[in-house]
């Protein structure tokens, strides 16, 4: 019998600034070689667990410990941070805070040249891995300079050269382009059969992570494990939505034509569902009963954007450049396309953050006229890292900051920022400081401290990245509900899944070029391109290709419309 990698035994964590525990009684085993993906909603524990495996609990974050944790044979309370650097592998979320060398050689190299390896062998390592990961032509660039793909692979490579045993991704998919997220979970496939290594994966996007094999999935939920079975069964048991875990887009679209999922085998896999006549035709019922959703837009100009561009070097290998395009009242918009392409660019240059080429208006006012605050006034902007955008130390005065240096009274502004709050499900952390919220929490932060000065055009930069379900549909929900009193919304997206259901307009972006201005279905059927800007068809358009529906664009679009009807403005109220 294989002896466990990883064991917790009735395993409880709590942080010395909480009153109550994180972890409570968790009891999991993982083998040698295996591949699990652990999830749950926001504040659930996931990462929390994460940090007892690379040894960041308890030797940088301490607290209170029962019962046990061993890692590769050892007590996480007996051993040093320095022995842990042998045995865990961590490639974190934010990849730029893994980066030390001032190139991509040196920042691969750094773990050989703290072991003292050799000059030969550490040149012959990185090169190996710079291969394998076919990153050697960046071997001489800054890690700084890459697109966000591009760091997450570097960052990988970083790692990979020590060959641990166990390699943890702390959600390696939140930042990267889809077509870069099915590339990261090839690499990550082929790199733990190549050595064998155990691999733990925490994430939010279920669906991406499935497009490789996964041994089992872990649910975790208000620090207790409530789940731990093969990917199969659990879909099966649809467990992930109980928690708050979306669960993959073509089992929702079965779900939703009335389609009975404990029949069929396997679910893990498009490919390996049954092609059945009979399901097919309930699929094709299912699509002539969902009624046709009428366009009410009203196509009146807001900002026009007239040969717009941008450079920040001359080095700079794709600069923004010749973007024309109207954008208008009423308008939600998600801005796509590969990392790197130019997409926060633009919305750097619509905030007056950087300067540009060309000329932008807003209401055939020329913004070039306008201060950075008189902008703000008009146009709200949710980075992409809430880090950039915190400066108070405490929630409710994070997201009161914007009112008060407007001079509105503090009863106005109690009422305002508590409504926001409980729309961004933060009400219950209200008093928290912000240094004990998780990445995902604070992200939510920055949204409230935009969302609350209800500006002209709010312009969010990935805004569900990083985000559980429950949290991720209550803020699409808000901005749609924004949208339809006439709020204008621009957002910066990986996630095809928020382009369809969410916005009526795409612009896709590759190497710095404005490259379609369409509908987010016509965007998603164009092979072309999906190619171009490293996009990827939904799982929805893969389902009816697979059951031969003769309309497939026809079937994605009653998925929308299906889903709209569900959407409550009274909760927003």
């Amino acid at each position: 019998m294989t002896e466990p990698i990883i064991e917790f035994k009735d395993f409880s964590f709590k942080y010395n600034s909480q009153a109550e525990p994180t972890l409570k009684k968790i009891n999991l085993k993982i083998n040698k070689g295996e591949k699990i993906l652990l999830a749950g909603p926001s504040g659930s524990g996931k990462s929390t667990i994460g940090r007892c495996l690379n040894g960041l609990i308890p030797n940088i974050d301490q607290g209170n410990i029962t019962g046990k944790c061993l890692v590769n044979g050892k007590d996480i309370t007996k051993t040093s941070l320095f022995d842990f650097s042998f045995t865990t592998s961590t490639i974190l979320q934010d990849a730029d805070s893994q980066f030390i060398g001032l190139t991509v050689g040196e920042d691969i190299a750094f773990a050989l040249e703290n072991d003292c390896q050799p000059k030969a062998k550490m040149h012959h390592t990185v090169n190996q891995w710079a291969e394998e990961l076919q990153i050697k032509e960046l071997l001489k660039q800054s890690p700084q300079s890459l697109s966000g793909g591009q760091k997450q692979i570097v960052a990988l490579a970083g790692v990979l050269v020590d060959e641990s045993p166990i390699l943890l991704f702390d959600e390696p998919l939140a930042n990267l382009d889809p077509a870069s997220g099915l590339k990261t979970m090839a690499i990550i496939d082929k790199i733990q059969k190549e050595l064998n290594a155990t691999v733990i994966i925490i994430e939010h996007r279920v669906e991406e992570v499935l497009s490789q094999p996964i041994d089992r999935i872990v649910l975790v939920n208000d620090g207790q494990i409530v789940a731990d079975e093969p990917t199969n069964q659990l879909l099966h048991e649809n467990s992930l939505e109980k928690i708050g875990v979306r669960q993959p887009l073509y089992l929702k679209a079965m779900t939703a034509a009335g389609i009975n999922l404990s029949s069929i085998k396997k679910l893990d896999k498009i490919a390996d569902l049954p092609t059945s006549d009979s399901i097919s035709q309930e699929l094709e019922n299912w699509v002539d009963q969902v009624p046709v959703k009428e366009s009410t837009a009203t196509h009146q100009p807001l900002l026009k954007l007239d040969h717009v561009g941008h450079q920040y070097n001359k080095n700079q290998p794709y600069p923004l450049k010749d973007v024309s395009a109207t954008i208008n009242q009423g308008d939600f918009i998600s801005i796509v396309g590969q990392n790197g392409a130019g997409k926060t660019t633009l919305c750097r240059i619509i905030c007056g953050f950087i300067s540009n080429e060309g000329k932008i208006t807003l209401k055939d006012q020329d913004l070039a006229n306008l201060s950075i605050k008189e902008r703000a006034e008009k146009i709200g902007y949710v980075m992409q890292d809430p880090n950039q955008m915190i400066s108070q130390k405490m929630i409710f005065d994070e997201i009161a900051l914007g009112l008060r240096l407007r001079n509105v009274d503090e009863e106005t502004i109690k009422q305002k920022v508590n409504q926001t709050l409980k729309i961004c499900g933060l009400y219950p952390f209200r008093h928290w400081p912000i240094s004990a919220l998780s990445f995902g929490q604070k992200k939510r932060v920055t949204i409230a401290s935009i969302l609350v000065l209800e500006p002209e055009i709010i312009i969010l930069d990935e805004p569900t990245a990083g985000q559980d379900w429950k949290t991720y549909t209550e803020i699409m929900g808000f901005l749609k509900h924004l949208n339809k009193l006439g709020k204008t919304i621009i957002i910066i997206t990986h996630d095809m899944h928020l382009m369809l259901e969410y916005t009526t307009r795409s612009l896709a972006f590759t190497k710095g070029k404005l490259i379609a201005d369409t509908s987010p279905i016509e965007l998603l059927t164009n092979p072309k391109l999906i190619k171009e800007a490293s996009l990827k068809r939904t799982s929805l358009f893969e389902l009816a290709q697979h059951y031969d529906l003769p309309d497939p664009n026809k079937f994605v679009q009653a998925y929308i419309n299906s889903e709209q009807k569900n959407w409550k403005d009274e909760d927003y109220e």
